[in-house]
């Protein structure tokens, strides 16, 4: 075998698209990798002390359930470390996962997370559902590890990676690692199983397995993330319900310009807001400790209790962990009552509609000082709203489209933090932090020619916008379909303009809306999807892409019982065979759904 010649940098053109920062960096970037490849071939023509070559790394598959991107960001995280390690990843969309592998799976890792009410991601479902029945193989010869996301405002808020733990454990595999429950804030508890799992499968790892180097030595460009968002300036902010409206829906555009940020439609922007200061203010002025001194925020700054109040604590959100704390210290009878055999609806009855402030005001607590207030506090986090605009239609710019939540609870006015920051807080030459959350699950279809059915009501035509302004800014030739609801045509006809130049443009094929309280019976988009549906099966039939954009709760469950309903009706199958065909389009990612 002639030996392997070691490779060389090539020359970058001179005519290719990049600045003169973009190519150092590119210039550096592939240095670091060559260099990394060299030492790997000459690593793999050096024997070892035994005389033989080094062994091959561990093999092990990486699962991930996603709704938002979360996991799938995650998993890409886990397998790009991996090789560190001495471990060899092959990462799978757990919806396109081989299932015929599973038991011949070694060392399984999980990332999931968790949707709605304790119900598996889209993607997960029908995996999860066959993993629990009598179909699921043995795995006598698997170890696993399950990382678990969530957020602990829902009861059952890890349940599915917490069921797939336990299933694994039944169908005996073994547990390498226990399983990690992480909440919306995530990063530290990734950070900790992550390590763990390293640790336990690098011991598992033949011995000399090889290990690629750590290529953080080369330099990046800065990243404007999560964890350093960037400051973006306000260019409008109005409503687009008009006079008369019960309802306010704020349409805001922001500034890119200068931060080399891009996004594709179908993404989301995360944006971190402040609290009310009024109810900073009242808070601070019932609180029994002085409040003037600074406190050791969760992110190591020293600041005035006030500031972290403003901007780094949820300062709204109850639920049974927090009850507990607070009632250890508030010596309320009836809180302690509530936490220690209050149902789960009873706690629930109790947290909704009410906040911190209402606790500091009818049940206070007793604290020394700001660092012990605050050590009881969740962090606030940040809040991601579907992107409304395309950037081929809007360079260096992002929409969104907002709700603002107001209304009254037990006789206080109540404000949405993020929504109403935005509507309140953010002009026009204000600034706001922001970066660009992922979801490669809700895209446009790759095929131009391939027909799109949406269904946007209220707020959740916001995805929508951006994909009619990116297929006519491509002049994709696909049919669209929108379906938009909300309470009356005459005020809550959201971006009635644009749809109607779509329409006029051959760009907006067909526009069904349910204004709900337009006539004496309610109409809402399932209604329009059912009386639509001999032409939407016909759609689905030529290839069409089926998205939902909008409230889980009712709305998308209302909706995909439509849809199955027009399946069976239309396309002549049974309840069974409607089901296998729902799961035939998500399997092909053509039914995609934004909800939340």
């Amino acid at each position: 075998m002639s030996e392997i010649s070691k490779l060389t940098l090539p020359a970058i053109p001179e005519d290719a698209p990049f600045n003169r920062e973009q190519r150092d960096w590119l210039t550096r970037y592939l240095s670091g990798v060559i260099a990394q490849v060299n030492g790997a071939l000459e690593g793999a023509k050096a024997p070892t002390a035994a005389g033989s070559t080094a062994d091959a790394p561990l093999p092990v598959t990486v699962l991930w359930g996603s709704q938002t991107g979360n996991a799938e960001g995650l998993a890409s995280k886990f397998a790009k470390v991996a090789p560190r390690h001495g471990i060899a990843p092959t990462v799978f969309d757990i919806g396109q996962y081989p299932r015929e592998n599973l038991e011949k799976e070694r060392h399984l890792v999980v990332i999931t997370s968790t949707y709605g009410d304790g119900e598996p991601p889209d993607n997960s479902i029908e995996f999860y559902d066959w993993l629990h029945s009598e179909e699921a193989p043995k795995l006598a010869n698997t170890k696993f590890s399950v990382m678990a996301l969530g957020d602990t405002s829902y009861p059952d808020f890890c349940k599915t990676g917490t069921d797939y733990d336990k299933r694994f454990e039944e169908l005996g595999g073994e547990r390498f690692y226990n399983v990690v429950q992480a909440d919306v804030d995530f990063d530290d508890d990734y950070d900790s199983w992550s390590s763990g799992v390293f640790t336990v499968l690098q011991e598992l790892a033949p011995r000399g397995a090889a290990v690629v180097a750590d290529p953080s030595v080369v330099e990046e460009p800065r990243v404007w993330d999560k964890k350093n968002p960037f400051s973006s300036n306000v260019l409008r902010n109005f409503d687009l319900n008009k006079a008369g409206a019960f309802k306010e829906t704020r349409h805001v555009e922001l500034s890119l310009a200068g931060s080399g940020l891009e996004y594709e439609v179908g993404d989301a922007l995360g944006l971190f807001p402040q609290n009310c200061a009024e109810t900073v203010e009242e808070i601070l002025a019932n609180l029994p400790f002085n409040t003037k001194d600074e406190v050791e925020a969760h992110n190591g700054e020293f600041v005035p209790l006030k500031e972290a109040l403003l901007r780094l604590y949820d300062i709204r959100t109850l639920n049974k962990k927090f009850l507990e704390k607070w009632s250890e210290r508030a010596g309320s009878p009836y809180l302690r009552s509530l936490v220690q055999a209050g149902t789960k609806e009873e706690i629930d009855d109790f947290c909704w509609g009410r906040e911190l402030i209402d606790l500091v005001l009818e049940y206070p607590a007793d604290f020394k000082n700001g660092d012990e207030f605050v050590s009881l506090l969740r962090k606030l986090q940040p809040r991601l709203y579907s992107i409304a605009s395309s950037l081929k239609a809007h360079p260096d710019e992002v929409h969104l489209t907002v709700a603002s939540v107001r209304y009254e609870a037990h006789g206080r006015s109540r404000k949405g933090v993020a929504s109403c920051f935005l509507a309140d807080q953010c002009p026009e030459g204000a600034s706001a932090p922001v970066f660009i959350h992922r979801n490669k699950a809700f895209r446009v279809p790759e095929d131009p020619s391939a027909p799109m059915i949406m269904v946007g009501p209220g707020t959740g035509i916001a995805p929508f916008r951006a994909f009619l302004e990116e297929r006519a800014a491509t002049g994709a030739p696909g049919k669209n379909w929108l379906f938009f609801g909300n309470p009356h045509a005459e005020t809550d006809f959201l971006y009635e303009e644009d749809l109607t130049k779509y329409q006029k443009e051959g760009y907006l094929h067909r526009l069904d809306t349910a204004f709900s309280r337009d006539q004496a019976e309610k109409i809402y988009v399932q209604d329009r999807i059912r009386e639509a549906g001999a032409e939407l099966w016909q759609w689905l039939e030529e290839g069409g892409y089926f998205y939902v954009c909008g409230d889980a709760s009712r709305m998308a469950k209302d909706v995909d019982q439509a849809l199955h309903a027009v399946i069976v009706e239309y396309g002549g199958k049974t309840e069974e065979e409607a089901k296998a065909y729902v799961g035939v389009l998500k399997k092909e990612k053509r039914y995609a759904r934004d909800v939340y």
